[in-house]
Order: C-alpha cells, then structure tokens, then sequence
C-alpha cells in the first residue's frame, strides 16, 4: 500500500524499451513503404503490433497498480505534470505542421510568385505561374485538383467534436456528482461522436481521392492537407480508444468523486484533440 511521503517506483518494467523498440519499427516500416518500397507495409504493420502490445501491457500495469493502493499524492502529482507535458510536446507537434503550412502559403508561395526577394526566381525559373493558395506549386505536381468545401463534412465533423466536449465535461461533473449512471452514459455518447467523426473523415478522403483528385501527392497543398488532418485523425482514434478503456474503468469501480485522474487525462487530451480541430477548420478548410 502507498505511504506519505514514499514515492512508488516500479523495478524491471520492460515497457519502455518495448515502446521504443516498436516505435522505431513503425517509423523504419512506414517511412520505406511511402517511399515506394511495399514489402516494408509489413515492418510498419509488426512495429505497430509491438506497440499495442505495449500500450495494453503497460495501461495494464498502471491500472494494477493504481487500483491496488500502491499510488499516493506525491505520485498523482508526478501523473499530472507528465500529462501537462505530454500535451505540451503534442501543441509543439501540430505547431511544427501549421508553421509549415503557414510558412507555404504566405512567404514561399509568394516568394515563388515574384513577391519580395522572390522576383529574380519567378522570372528566371517560374514565370509563367501565379503566386494562389491553394496551390500544388509551380510544378503543377499531381495534376489539377479540388479543395474540399468547408460547409459540408468539416462543418458536420466541427460539431461533432465540440458536441464530444460538452458530453465528455458532463460525464466528468458526473463522475464528481456520483451519478454513475449518468457518467456511462455521457462518456459512451462521447466515444459515439469520436467514431462519427473518424466515419465521416475517411467519407471525406474517400471523395478527395475518387472524385477531387487531392491527394497526398498533390503538391504542398495535399501534403499539408493530409498531413494535417490525417495526424490529427489518429489523435482522435487514439482518443477515442483511451475513452472507450476509461469506460469500462468507470464500469468496474476503479474511480470515485476524489481520485479519478485516469478520466481527467484522457478529457484533458479530447479536449486538445477539439481545440486542434478548431485550428484546422479555420486554417485548412475555411480560410
């Protein structure tokens, strides 16, 4: 049982190193496959394996721990600041994304165009083309394309995830409340709309592909169109996928009124995922 004033410390995980060996396989795997080589899909698919199998083992080892009395405030506090952090390298993730999209379109593409210090380059190697956004460069690289309208699934997938926020914030007041019912019912209405939500994103690539001719290869525009939306998609399918966990913790007892901080972690990161998502509707699709 956990004492004032000790600090647990587990010995021997072997979790770590799982994560990182599974980490570095994913990335090797994936970044060989887009590269055109398609036997490596199946490196990035085995990386992706040991990394599951972390993530259960390792929630696993927490849950066992933290449900059998070995945590105390000291530790709680320690949980707090890491997820303080581990949101905060995420905000520096999408940040990286959206400078680069931020640097494209209003310092390259202009400069491209003839703008500023730019002018030499248009007229020598790009005089013929218009500095617009969006554009797939002056490469025409990909071929002609379609924008995908903001008033139409991203305005859907906005409400969504903001309708997630507010059923995730009740769960949280219920939980608090002792209102288990109450507390079910909204988290699973919660992991309902993230699932919408990822549904009518892949509706969306589906019709980017097929009849927009967007894609991934589309010039600066696809790449960071995809890159944006695609990476926060995962968040939201990582997110998802924590809540749904957290839902069956709540099923089984495992919080009460006063410690809960496995629900509040996973809310405060939908909560980043729905802010993140605000950007991009505003940046990517509107704007």
């Amino acid at each position: 049982m956990a004492q004032q004033g000790a600090y647990y410390v587990p010995h021997g995980s072997k979790w770590p190193i799982v994560g990182s060996v599974g980490l570095f396989t994913t990335v090797v795997g994936a970044a060989h496959w887009i590269n055109g080589n398609d036997g490596w899909r199946w490196v990035m698919f085995a990386g992706l394996a040991i990394l599951l199998s972390m993530v259960v083992g390792w929630f696993g080892s927490v849950i066992r721990e933290s449900v059998g009395g070995m945590y105390n405030r000291q530790v709680d506090s320690s949980f707090r600041m890491g997820m303080i952090w581990f949101i905060f390298s995420e905000v520096m993730f999408f940040g990286a994304f959206f400078g680069a999209l931020f640097y494209a379109r209003s310092l390259s593409v202009p400069w491209l165009g003839g703008e500023g210090h730019g002018a030499i380059t248009h007229d020598v190697l790009w005089s013929n083309f218009t500095a617009t956004w969006p554009t797939n460069g002056p490469g025409d690289i990909g071929g002609a394309f379609q924008t995908m309208g903001p008033w139409g699934i991203p305005l859907l997938n906005t409400l969504l995830l903001l309708s997630s926020g507010v059923t995730v914030t009740i769960a949280h007041h219920a939980l608090r409340a002792g209102q288990r019912r109450k507390l079910l019912g909204f988290l699973a209405a919660t992991v309902l709309l993230g699932a919408v939500f990822l549904f009518f994103q892949a509706h969306e690539y589906i019709e980017a592909y097929t009849h927009l001719n967007l894609t991934l290869q589309s010039g600066i525009y696809g790449s960071t169109f995809f890159m944006l939306t695609g990476f926060h998609g995962l968040h939201v399918t990582l997110g998802a996928i924590m809540l749904t966990v957290i839902w069956f913790r709540c099923a089984k007892g495992h919080f009460d009124k006063e410690n809960h901080f496995g629900f509040e972690a996973v809310a405060w990161y939908w909560h980043f995922v729905d802010f993140v998502w605000l950007g991009l509707f505003m940046f990517v699709y509107v704007l």
